[in-house]
């Protein structure tokens, strides 16, 4: 019979595997998204809120995804629970 710990792991490979996917396309998003930020801030001189909060949202959730592969928590990642809030608010 299987331990507990031993259930985890198999759960850890299944949701860092379904977790890892969606966050690397998230990543090409936020690729394309801070690109834009940056033209976008040379030509009209102010930061848009909304992309910096969205590429903000990603930092906090690789944060956490990194934290939960290396066990440092066991708190489970999108898309098996919510993605809660930023680890840090943006600095406007």
């Amino acid at each position: 019979m299987m331990n507990k710990e031993r259930k985890e792991i198999f759960m850890r490979i299944l949701i860092g595997i379904v977790s890892g996917i969606i966050l690397e396309l998230w990543a090409y998003v936020v690729i394309v998204l801070a690109i834009f930020h940056w033209f976008y801030v040379l030509f009209t001189g102010k930061r848009h809120k909304e992309i910096a909060k969205f590429c903000n949202l990603w930092v906090s959730q690789s944060y956490k995804y990194f934290r939960y592969m290396t066990f440092a928590t066991n708190h489970r990642l999108f898309p098996f629970t919510d993605l809660g809030k930023e680890i840090e608010p943006i600095d406007l």
